[in-house]
């Protein structure tokens, strides 16, 4: 059987990665490095694209190298990449250890979920398949494990995989989840927050969790560049004790990094991604 990968201090020595790079959505160890995948800026009603004639891509940084750069990958034909609108990223290994990419697509405004062969050599996608929308919603293709949430976002599974966090993004609030043998979850515990959960992942080295956060719903909804929406990555350490602790990794009032989704840390370095804005690498 193949493994499924779901991804997923204010630093010194801050560098722009790109005006387009943006919200990666996971970061993961492949053939004895460490790569991130991330996506140019989503395109939807009401948010804004500062680059709203091209299409999405899907890019590639390698974290192990001392200024990683992130490169675009080649999708190959037979694939409409003009509609190309990728939001969330996910990956599959398998035990052969090709790399599947399952990305999120918002064509035409619908929803689909589009699925790449990773072709190593050639740096290239392949696509394999579109699934549409409708086929996420028969009750034969999902099982409801937990309810009782507001806005559910972000998700991720703890080191020892016994526990699932949920971003519960309008309750500004983190769920913590016991994971049973059937795949049935129980709400062990609510850490509340006092900002807009975004996407969260896993500090590799300590277990932490790490959450892209919202300071400012109304900035982030209703866009003024000259008053733009701040940014913020917050770090929950302790996550099952009785008080965990939180604290501030980044934070920014939107003059160098607008709309934080998603932040991840590799060998002390912190990469945080945007909703539409950019991405930014910062040393710790």
């Amino acid at each position: 059987m193949g493994k499924l990968v779901v991804l997923t201090l204010l630093g010194v020595g801050l560098a722009l990665v790109g005006e387009r790079f943006v919200a990666f959505r996971l970061v993961q160890p492949l053939w004895k490095t460490v790569w991130t995948v991330l996506k140019n800026g989503l395109k939807y009603p009401g948010m804004p694209s500062f680059a709203p004639d091209e299409p999405g891509q899907i890019f590639m940084m390698d974290l192990n190298e001392q200024n990683p750069r992130a490169q675009a990958l080649t999708i190959s034909d037979g694939f409409d990449k003009t509609s190309f609108n990728p939001h969330g990223i996910s990956t599959f290994i398998d035990k052969d250890h090709t790399v599947y990419l399952y990305v999120v697509n918002h064509p035409h405004m619908k929803s689909t979920v589009e699925i790449f062969k990773f072709e190593k050599q050639q740096r290239s996608l392949v696509h394999l398949k579109t699934i549409e929308h409708e086929l996420l919603q028969s009750p034969r293709e999902v099982k409801v494990v937990a309810g009782g949430f507001s806005s559910a976002n972000g998700i991720t599974v703890s080191p020892d995989k016994k526990y699932i966090y949920v971003a519960d993004v309008t309750a500004k609030n983190i769920h913590v989840m016991k994971i049973h043998d059937n795949w049935d979850l129980t709400r062990l515990k609510v850490i509340q927050l006092d900002t807009l959960v975004d996407n969260l992942t896993i500090d590799p080295d300590t277990g932490d969790i790490l959450a892209g956060c919202h300071p400012n719903a109304m900035k982030l909804l209703v866009y003024n560049p000259k008053d733009p929406p701040g940014s913020e990555v917050l770090r929950i350490q302790d996550v099952l004790s009785e008080k965990p602790r939180i604290s501030t990794e980044y934070a920014n009032s939107g003059s160098v990094l607008q709309g934080s989704s998603v932040a991840f840390v590799h060998n002390r370095r912190l990469l945080i991604g945007t909703v539409f804005h950019k991405a930014l690498y910062c040393e710790l």
